[in-house]
């Protein structure tokens, strides 16, 4: 079936161009339309070469295609660029400007609540989209601790919003629900953490009773020449931690295993204890805390 209206295509517009419903229901028995939801179509090729969160694109214009409201909370944060680590990305998620009326559907869930004009904004694209301040705040209330400082930090550290920006959003909420939990995520946050497992890290250490680390600190040799930068600081046990350095050069692995052994190196030399830990050892994080505790264990002998 030869449609000429890439990404998307829509039932309407492919009966408005000569098509009938017999050809649209062929072509999805034959594998070449996929139905992403009800009279709106793409084509299988295409989605194969998307992530999860370009596929929630087209769900969300297709969606709001034929649906009012703005679009919030993960939907939101999609649009926003901002990383949605285990969260669902099943439904789009809208918020209507009302007392009532929220529901969820199967691949919509609307939510009511009152929207102030300074919480919502456009995209180049003319999508009605929650603030990125606005977006934060609603999340924080709704995901729980852990993903939502994910996704604070990362706000933050963009600059995408301010501390001041989300807690002026959070008073105007402060009679919803879920309003407590938000205001420990907003005091938790931190824009010098640089990535979801950076973040995660952090609320693990949180969780586990550990002291808070200084963030992204810069190491010198005893010539006051720069060593390196640190993702965590214990500057009191003389340890240093490192979330999974391998990505932060930008080459092959091979060669990122090599600069990262020097640069570990370099920071040994200088005093610390370095004590590094990967994606998959942030849950559980036991093994990660009992390596911390046993460095700082030997800095105080």
């Amino acid at each position: 079936m030869d449609l000429e209206q890439p990404p998307l295509i829509r039932r309407a517009d492919a009966l408005a161009n000569g098509y009938t419903d017999g050809e649209l229901t062929r072509a999805r028995s034959r594998g070449e339309l996929q139905q992403v939801r009800r009279g709106v179509y793409v084509r299988p090729a295409l989605l194969e070469g998307l992530d999860a969160a370009a596929q929630h694109r087209l769900l969300i214009e297709a969606t709001m295609g034929a649906s009012t409201g703005v679009v919030s909370h993960v939907s939101a944060a999609v649009l926003h660029g901002l990383p949605v680590w285990n969260m669902s990305l099943a439904r789009v998620h809208v918020t209507v400007d009302a007392s009532a009326g929220g529901r969820v559907v199967r691949r919509r869930h609307v939510h009511a609540a009152s929207l102030a004009a300074k919480d919502v904004t456009v995209t180049p694209d003319g999508l009605a989209v929650t603030s990125v301040s606005r977006t934060v705040v609603d999340l924080t209330r709704t995901v729980g601790f852990e993903r939502a400082v994910v996704i604070g930090d990362a706000a933050l550290h963009a600059r995408l919003t301010t501390p001041e920006d989300l807690l002026a959003v959070l008073e105007r909420a402060r009679r919803r629900p879920g309003t407590p939990a938000a205001r420990r995520v907003l005091e938790f946050l931190d824009g010098r953490s640089e990535s979801v497992g950076e973040s995660r890290s952090r609320v693990q250490m949180a969780a586990h009773g550990l002291p808070a680390p200084q963030l992204q600190r810069f190491i010198y040799d005893v010539d006051g020449v720069f060593v390196a930068r640190v993702d965590f600081d214990f500057e009191e046990f003389d340890t240093v931690g490192e979330f999974d350095g391998l990505g932060k050069y930008g080459r092959d692995p091979a060669s990122s295993v090599i600069q990262e052994k020097l640069r570990e190196d370099a920071v040994r030399a200088t005093g610390p204890t370095v004590v590094r830990w990967i994606w998959s050892e942030l849950s559980p994080f036991d093994g990660v805390v009992r390596r911390l505790r046993y460095a700082f264990g030997l800095r105080r002998r």
